[in-house]
């Protein structure tokens, strides 16, 4: 059975669907290259942990969506080398016809797969692993095991950091968070839930994360004005939350 790709705008926001109401990516038209849901922007926050993923040489995204994390990274990490798996064809047409995805072989490689299979058969190790693949019906099917939490972790680099996006509608994200704490030996953190019921979870391999929220906050003026994208908000959830003792995030 075919994806059923709908293509929508509304108030200068384009959004991308496969055939219900759930939002699989969007983009604002002015701002092409921003990043617009509120779970993108907190993926990035992973920028914000560690001084030598501040500018990750070599990033693996699976699932494509509309683009918005490829193009923000694409524009705002050049010396980033880019892979981007999706495995449904429709959605590459559908970011390139609708979502302006670069197309630059040199630094984005778009390969149509499967994702956990990619990872799991992939030489490469990467500082930068960013999970965001769901279908028509939200399910992340392979993405959310065991087996590939622990192959992520196998394919990050010494100071890397995996970012995934789960779901807290039905059945909550708990059960996802315990899998990844079992494949990172507890080295995971996950950020209280956005409205739109994204939960965004950040493990990571080598040294521990060991960061005061005001450092954070610090890193996230830097990074607004490098890049025009505000984590402020996110970091006072976070630390709202009581999620950080003592006002440090540690992973």
């Amino acid at each position: 059975m075919s994806l059923s790709i709908d293509i929508r705008e509304e108030f200068g926001v384009r959004t991308l669907h496969f055939g219900s109401e759930w939002i699989q990516g969007a983009m604002r038209i002015a701002r092409p290259w921003n990043l617009e849901l509120d779970y993108t922007k907190e993926m990035m926050t992973s920028l914000l942990f560690r001084e030598e993923t501040r500018f990750p040489r070599k990033v693996l995204l699976i699932g494509l969506g509309a683009a918005s994390l490829t193009k923000f990274l694409y524009r705002n990490q050049p010396l980033a080398k880019l892979t981007v798996v999706e495995i449904e064809p429709a959605v590459v047409a559908a970011a390139r016809q609708f979502f302006k995805l670069p197309e630059d072989p040199k630094r984005l490689k778009i390969v149509i797969g499967d994702g956990a299979e990619f990872v799991a058969n992939s030489d490469q190790t990467y500082d930068l692993i960013l999970v965001d693949g769901f279908d028509a019906n939200a399910r992340a099917g392979a993405l959310d095991t065991l087996p590939f939490y622990q192959v992520v972790r196998a394919h990050l680099s010494e100071e890397g950091i995996m970012a995934v996006n789960l779901l807290g509608h039905s059945r909550g994200y708990k059960s996802s968070v315990e899998r990844i704490h079992s494949a990172f030996d507890g080295r995971v953190l996950a950020f209280p839930s956005c409205d739109s019921g994204n939960a965004i979870a950040f493990a990571v391999a080598g040294e521990p994360v060991c960061i005061s929220i005001d450092d954070l906050k610090e890193q996230a003026v830097i990074l607004k004005k490098e890049t025009g994208l505000n984590l402020l908000a996110t970091l006072t959830r976070l630390e709202q939350a009581q999620t950080c003792k003592g006002g440090m995030l540690e992973i």
